[in-house]
């Protein structure tokens, strides 16, 4: 078992104007361990090249943000790469997230806060 240190990226939606809703992508650093680490090489229909995913599996230490949004969490940042979120499991005091392709969506916003 090895340690993880790294953001994960929740993705919530802001009211800009009244009924207008944005969606907003928020990182917030957190530490745990890696609990399994597989790599799958996917040949999609279509695809030329074959791509890469993640069968892999972090226990993050939560707080009482995680605690609250982990229905948002949708990527985690792992070597060096951010990977699309494809389970969120409440463990207290941990939260289990399995993770698999590359996460591709919107940019998100750093908060300065660390769990």
């Amino acid at each position: 078992m090895g340690r993880f240190a790294g953001y994960v990226g929740y993705r919530t939606t802001t009211e800009t104007a009244p009924g207008v809703w944005k969606p907003t992508i928020t990182e917030r650093f957190y530490t745990g361990d890696t609990v399994r680490n597989i790599n799958r090489v996917v040949n999609e229909e279509g695809s030329v090249n074959p791509g890469i995913k993640l069968n892999d599996e972090i226990r993050i230490v939560a707080d009482a943000f995680a605690y609250q949004n982990f229905q948002d969490i949708i990527y985690v940042e792992y070597m060096g790469t951010k990977w699309e979120v494809t389970a969120a499991q409440v463990s207290r005091p941990r939260l289990i997230l399995d993770f698999g392709g590359v996460y591709n969506g919107q940019s998100p916003t750093r908060t300065s806060d660390k769990a």
